[in-house]
């Protein structure tokens, strides 16, 4: 915590320069930066990104002609970032080329199951306390570990107009599923976890009660092919002050593509931006949905939201720093659902540092979700765990699922920016979770604004 108030005390104390005018960038512009974040789902990030815009002469400021993003960074709760990252509209003559290469360790990844509030959280049982000592099972009750190695590219390129685009793309994704690293994670811990063996979590229970099946529950390889259309017209894409950006399209993957499983998603996104003071006050709403229309999706690919091009390490939800702040990390897991997102951005103070134009912007949010599409789960009649030593745990249904019972999740927050060139932006967030099932409160600092 400490190394993070550091980081922002150091930004907030530039607010002390004299504001100027904006000026235009040209050529080459570097930013190295420590990855040193905050997120209350991951815990503290450290290691170090690279940004790396062209501007050419300047003449299509604060657009670029080419952007290269890199980073390797861990996080002490044991997920991992390692990604390269190139976008540009000038590569290829006419079209716009976003391709991004990541290997995602994650030790303990959350899962809590699926369908939203079908499923029954108990923190307790997660969460060692005064208060509740005898309820407590382990940390990593709710968690599983996950690495995803991912070839991710994405095309759009003029259909109509200036507007009106394509955009298709091609991913090749790995994922490697099982249970936590008990050995990796009692390294340096008093409190020392139990093989899962001995005390399961949710991930064991569920491969135990079939409700994940042995095909699904060590991962496998995700290729996908997507097309769709995309209609644009943001002044200024990092953070639009007016225009809409709507993107539809259909995602497939298919054995024969070498994928696990063959299935179809559609997805549509509406995202809109709204100037209440010209160039410092805005109001901007995002507006999601997605579901599954042929095929049966594998557990582990469920939570991954389609978009035309990444605009971060990760696309996935729901809960968490990109979909809904200060709801559980992936808590809101289904078939298909719908999203939404509401946000005030206010570009309260305007300066110049090291001669770079910045900006201070302060936001205020809600987030909400809910699923329409719900997964088969077959709830088995008798919930048994059986041990190594042939000793049998026997559980309570009710503690597990409440059939019939998702309805919208909803979360309100706030957060400032810190914005260097209209272009690099460093954000932190505050969200609080209205009801308790959705975990309570969510600290996030990252980059860019959520959409």
């Amino acid at each position: 915590m400490k190394k993070t108030l550091s980081t922002l005390l150091v930004s907030l104390l530039i607010l002390t320069l004299s504001a100027q005018e904006t000026k235009t960038k040209t050529g080459w512009s570097l930013g190295p930066l420590p990855a040193i974040s905050f997120d209350s789902d991951l815990g503290f990030q450290y290691g170090g990104l690279l940004n790396l815009w062209n501007y050419g002469k300047g003449d299509i400021y604060p657009k670029y002609y080419h952007f290269f993003y890199i980073e390797a960074s861990h996080y002490m709760k044991g997920s991992g970032i390692f990604r390269v990252m190139y976008d540009s509209e000038h590569l290829i003559p006419g079209i716009r080329y976003t391709v991004d290469l990541s290997y995602l360790p994650d030790e303990a990844l959350d899962f809590y199951g699926f369908n939203g509030y079908d499923a029954v959280i108990h923190k307790g049982w997660a969460k060692e306390s005064l208060f509740n000592g005898s309820e407590y099972i382990s940390r990593m009750f709710y968690r599983h570990r996950r690495t995803l190695l991912r070839f991710k590219n994405d095309f759009q390129g003029k259909l109509s107009g200036e507007h009106l685009r394509w955009s298709a793309g091609f991913s090749i994704q790995d994922f490697n599923i099982s249970s936590v690293n008990i050995d990796k994670l009692n390294k340096g811990k008093s409190d020392k976890l139990q093989p899962v063996s001995e005390v399961p979590g949710l991930y064991e229970l569920y491969k135990s009660w079939g409700i994940i099946s042995p095909e699904e529950a060590d991962g496998g390889m995700i290729n996908t092919v997507k097309a769709g259309l995309t209609f644009d017209t943001r002044d200024n894409q990092p953070n639009p002050m007016k225009g809409v950006w709507i993107e539809a399209g259909v995602e497939t993957s298919q054995k024969f593509l070498g994928s696990e499983a063959s299935f179809g998603k559609f997805f549509l996104t509406h995202r809109q931006y709204f100037t209440l003071i010209p160039r410092n006050l805005s109001f901007a709403y995002r507006l999601g949905f997605q579901q599954t229309i042929f095929g049966t999706v594998p557990y582990y690919y469920q939570s991954q939201l389609i978009t035309s091009y990444l605009r971060g390490a990760t696309s996935e939800g729901l809960g968490g720093s990109k979909s809904l702040r200060g709801v559980w990390r992936n808590r809101v897991v289904g078939d298909g659902f719908f999203y939404g997102n509401a946000e005030l951005r206010w570009k309260a103070v305007h300066f110049t540092f090291l001669k770079n134009p910045w900006y201070l912007g302060v936001n205020g949010f809600s987030d909400f979700g809910i699923v329409t599409k719900k997964i088969d789960v077959k709830i088995p009649t008798s919930l048994n765990y059986m041990r190594p030593d042939d000793s049998m745990i026997t559980y309570n249904k009710a503690d597990f699922f409440n059939p019939g019972t998702e309805q919208l999740h909803v979360s309100i927050g706030a957060g400032i920016r810190i914005v260097m060139n209209e272009n690099f932006i460093i954000a932190v967030d505050y969200g609080r979770a209205f009801k308790d099932q959705d975990g309570g409160t969510g600290f996030y600092v990252g980059l860019n604004y959520l959409f």
